[in-house]
């Protein structure tokens, strides 16, 4: 046996034991923990401006100002996931269990910065402003369901555990 960096590991699940073990006692965890649901409250609300807005025409600023909260969020829990993932994984990003929602979460932050590009050029008509959220929001969702998947995958492993 090994030890260089592809040396058997003890995995069962997501996590070696090590890992499980970083991951429960980072504040990191906590964090993440706080701002997805936060993350959530403020995408519903603003999906239903952001419809609300392409049905009637009305209520461009909620909207707009909705996305922004929105996106700050995102970028907050990519921030705050990435040093996450340096803790239990050792690296920041694409660590094997969370490379493809690591993917996605990457075309989820391109489109909503493609947004506040399209907000702040004023090259996209308020609609197409619009379009551009629906899309990010479309894959933000998936990318949620990889995550309470994933999330899942861990509680049945701490089951499994006990």
């Amino acid at each position: 046996m090994s030890d260089g960096p592809h040396a058997p590991q003890n995995i069962i699940g997501l996590y070696t034991p090590e890992q499980r073990k970083r991951r429960d006692e980072t504040i990191w965890t906590v964090i993440q923990g706080v701002l997805a649901p936060l993350q959530f409250i403020a995408f519903a609300i603003s999906l239903v401006l952001v419809v609300r807005y392409m049905m009637t025409g009305e209520g461009y600023l909620a909207a707009t100002v909705s996305i922004l909260i929105k996106t700050a969020f995102l970028y907050a829990i990519m921030i705050t996931g990435a040093i996450w993932e340096k803790v239990v994984f050792g690296q920041y990003l694409l660590a094997p269990a969370f490379f493809w929602e690591d993917m996605v979460s990457f075309i989820v932050i391109a489109l909503h910065t493609a947004y506040i590009w399209a907000l702040l050029s004023g090259t996209v008509s308020a609609e197409g402003q619009m379009i551009i959220a629906l899309a990010a929001y479309l894959t933000y969702v998936v990318n949620a369901g990889q995550f309470l998947w994933k999330l899942r995958m861990a509680r049945l492993q701490s089951e499994a555990l006990a």
